[in-house]
């Protein structure tokens, strides 16, 4: 009986183990900090523009319209602020690569110098989000994974860095020395890291991960007596709680005092069957009865027990079958799709469906997690392009409006034309072609403002100047803000409406527009068809990519809940042959003797 049970512990002792191979050091958030950025005058109102965006955390749109703005040399007094904020965005979307590049950029001799200094900083954060600080921490961990223990503990030694990291590269290198088969030598690390006084949730969560790793390892190496006070060390509201009951168990367990080893159990054996030492309770329990001699009691929970595991074998065959059915990360990512799209999103709400019940093991896992961040980040790419893709349909409207206007009003022009003084209204146009000119190169705003605009923007003018005879005057600093706050709105006004006004301001002659305007809107329309079309190709690319990558992530759900049905059927089955050993003993007892 006790060979066939001890079979289970190790294990789990060896997925533990496993599982604590590679512990990540903390991670550092490098979200652009809008309190970050030094105040500064918006001397480019397409800037200020891409600004409203950023401060909003809409860093897509904000992409979008500065690059739409750099393109259209909309931003040309602030390009340095605005290549350096384009560096932040791109960072806060995790494209490190793109990001490097235009820090890198960025520190030469012509950028001026508040620009170099923040550059060097963000180019730092670029290459400490990529773990160039973590190379000696990461190159262990790559060779632990490869089993080169020896090497990794080398690294590991030399290792030199903030007390936090400390504590990572010594649980590290504690679990690199059990694998070496050094227990000896790692007790006194893990041990170490298990004692240390900490109130951070991260550090604690580690504190417990050493001491499960140690008293595990003190009971496969036959030392239980050891194991027991350091199992006994994890915080029993933690997340490493029930493996440490279930390991307390078997401290008093493998010491003969099955007794002191329900305990735990029992308390175990209440808690979510989804966890794999509450499973392992569940035949651990009868197991100690069974040693106890109390067989009827360790039949009752045998029997309890495969009812359970074949009911929760059925929920995980559900789970599979609707993953299968491809609606997994729609439903899973739901109403989040919206938020801000941005690297360090994690997913906050788990949706009504059978498989939700297994997907916290599932969302663990950092290859699932970068991968539905991935997925999303192709859905919001797919919308976006949806809606550009529908708003490309207005500029088909509006020049078939502009052609059918065109139709109607041009027998109505060649009239006019022919009835016009063309020489005398080519005089008046050079005029106006100069004075339209200097308001262009002067960028006077308020010259093609409507009469009540320049009644304002006159008004404004002679406060303006009050103002600045009387700079001193505290009791004027209120009306100092209420005219910068007012001209600012109506520069902004008239700004926003400059180009067009003057575009209509513009005379054009009739005749050259009258010929001019079917060949301007066949090239209208030759762009709004080149438009369309590439915007397809890319909704056919992504919808491809974005289907790979829905089937790679059902692939790890599936995989995971398929290991979670392994591990339950193995309990199963041996809870199967306990409780048939137990009726074969009872069966074939002898009778006995009669007085």
């Amino acid at each position: 009986m006790r060979r066939t049970i001890s079979r289970s512990w190790p294990v789990l002792l060896g997925v533990l183990l496993l599982a604590a191979a590679w512990v990540p050091v903390p991670a550092a958030t490098l979200k652009p900090d809008p309190d970050g950025l030094p105040p500064h005058e918006v001397k480019d109102l397409s800037y200020g523009d891409v600004l409203f965006y950023f401060y909003q955390d809409d860093y897509f749109d904000a992409i979008t319209r500065l690059l739409a703005a750099q393109q259209l040399n909309r931003v040309p007094n602030t390009q340095g602020e605005a290549e350096l904020l384009l560096g932040g965005l791109y960072l806060s979307l995790g494209e490190h690569v793109e990001a490097g590049k235009i820090f890198d950029a960025l520190l030469n001799a012509n950028a001026p110098e508040r620009v170099r200094n923040r550059a060097w900083f963000y180019l730092g954060q670029v290459w400490y989000k990529r773990g160039y600080l973590q190379r000696h921490m990461l190159l262990a961990q790559i060779m632990m994974r490869e089993q080169r223990y020896d090497e990794a503990i080398a690294l590991f030694d030399s290792w030199h860095g903030p007390p936090d990291w400390t504590a990572y590269a010594d649980f590290n290198l504690g679990v690199a020395l059990i694998r070496a088969g050094r227990l000896a030598d790692a007790a006194p690390i893990l041990n170490s890291v298990g004692l240390m006084n900490t109130r951070s949730e991260e550090l604690l969560s580690l504190r417990d991960k050493a001491n499960l790793a140690l008293g595990f390892s003190l009971i496969q190496n036959k030392q239980a007596a050891e194991a027991k006070p350091i199992l006994q060390r994890v915080r029993l509201e933690g997340p490493f709680s029930s493996k440490a009951l279930l390991g307390v168990g078997w401290a008093d367990a493998n010491a003969g005092d099955f007794k002191h080893a329900l305990i735990p159990w029992l308390a175990l054996h209440k808690r979510n069957l989804l966890d794999s030492a509450v499973q392992e309770s569940y035949i651990a329990v009868p197991y100690a009865y069974n040693q106890l001699g109390a067989s009827g009691q360790a039949a009752d929970y045998y029997k309890s027990a495969i009812g359970s595991f074949d009911e929760e074998i059925k929920h995980i065959d559900d789970s599979i079958e609707s993953i299968r059915g491809g609606s997994l990360l729609d439903r899973l990512l739901g109403a989040e799709k919206n938020d801000p799209s941005t690297w360090y999103w994690q997913i906050k709400n788990l949706p009504s469906a059978p498989e939700s019940r297994y997907l916290y093991e599932l969302l663990a896992d950092n290859e699932f997690q970068e991968g539905l961040k991935d997925y999303r980040e192709l859905d919001f790419m797919s919308r976006n392009l949806r809606a550009w893709r529908e708003s490309v349909s207005a500029f088909d409207d509006m020049l078939a409006t502009r052609e059918q206007a065109y139709a109607q009003r041009a027998p109505r022009a060649d009239a006019v034309i022919a009835a016009t003084d063309l020489p005398g209204l080519n005089r008046k146009r050079v005029d106006f072609e100069s004075r339209i000119n200097e308001i262009e190169k002067s960028n006077d705003v308020a010259a093609l403002g409507t009469p009540e605009e320049q009644r304002t923007w006159a008004r404004l003018k002679r406060i303006e100047d009050f103002l600045k005879q009387h700079p001193d005057d505290a009791e004027l600093g209120e009306m100092r803000e209420k005219h910068r706050l007012m001209k600012g709105v109506m520069y902004w006004r008239l700004s926003e409406s400059f180009k067009a006004r003057l575009w209509n301001e513009r005379p054009v002659l009739v005749a050259q527009a009258r010929q001019g305007m079917p060949i301007d809107t066949g090239g209208f329309a030759e762009r709004v068809a080149a438009v369309r079309a590439r915007m397809d190709q890319l909704q056919q690319r992504l919808a491809q990519v974005s289907d790979q990558q829905n089937h790679f992530l059902q692939s790890l759900a599936i995989r995971v809940l398929e290991d979670q049905k392994r591990r339950i059927e193995a309990y199963q089955l041996q809870a199967r042959y306990e409780l048939a050993a137990i009726y074969d003993r009872a069966t074939n007892a002898k009778p006995k003797a009669q007085p």
